[in-house]
């Protein structure tokens, strides 16, 4: 698969839910994936990323921004509270918030900055013990926190479950966002981001069906 390939994919499955072409974002998930194949994605156009842990996005994203001024990284992994300020000021865009505490201390570093990140909300939609997430009872009350915070919610973020049909996940997640307001909805990976789109992501996140396997570190 190629970058090429995954963008007529995304603009068919556009095409297919009645949506203009355009609307949805993709995330090219550069998570451990070494800097040439990132290189050459960046050299084919593509300029939004994902990443997983803040430690290794700081190890390669100033260098790769410096280079290409036009780039985006978003936070898509867990985000611990002690590594939140260096999060803050790296991405663009946070999909993961998932707890008050975590909500808290980006709102007081938003204050400090006079900025945030996007923030999306992570629902655990499968209510998988082992899954980051607020469970999808819990989630209009979070986003109400979150809201009163300041912070600037912007859409919601689900994993659904490996081993069950995601469509009930991406339209229970849907569900949520529109009766709270939100437009945003990331979901949708590299082996189910067209019937993501067909439920309304405006976010798709696909990482091995652009860059190919990851490679351990």
């Amino acid at each position: 698969m190629s970058l090429a390939e995954i963008r007529g994919r995304l603009t068919a499955a556009e095409k297919a839910a009645g949506r203009p072409v355009g609307t949805v974002s993709l995330i090219a998930v550069s998570k451990v994936q070494p800097l040439e194949r990132i290189e050459s994605v960046l050299a084919e156009g593509q300029r939004l990323f994902g990443e997983n842990k803040v430690q290794e996005a700081q190890g390669k994203w100033p260098a790769l921004a410096a280079r290409f001024a036009d780039v985006v990284v978003h936070l898509i992994g867990p985000l611990q509270t002690n590594k939140a300020r260096a999060a803050v000021e790296l991405f663009s865009a946070i999909h993961s918030v998932d707890r008050p505490k975590l909500a808290g201390v980006l709102a007081r570093l938003a204050q400090e900055r006079g900025q945030s990140p996007d923030i999306f909300i992570q629902v655990n939609t499968g209510a998988e013990p082992q899954k980051a997430g607020v469970l999808p009872g819990a989630t209009d009350a979070f986003i109400a926190e979150c809201r009163a915070l300041d912070l600037p919610v912007v859409g919601l973020m689900c994993i659904p479950p490996a081993d069950v049909p995601p469509g009930p996940h991406f339209a229970m997640l849907a569900d949520m966002a529109a009766r709270n307001g939100l437009a945003g909805l990331s979901m949708g990976m590299s082996g189910d981001f067209e019937e993501a789109v067909a439920h309304g992501a405006t976010h798709v996140r696909v990482g091995s069906a652009i860059f190919g396997e990851r490679v351990p570190v």
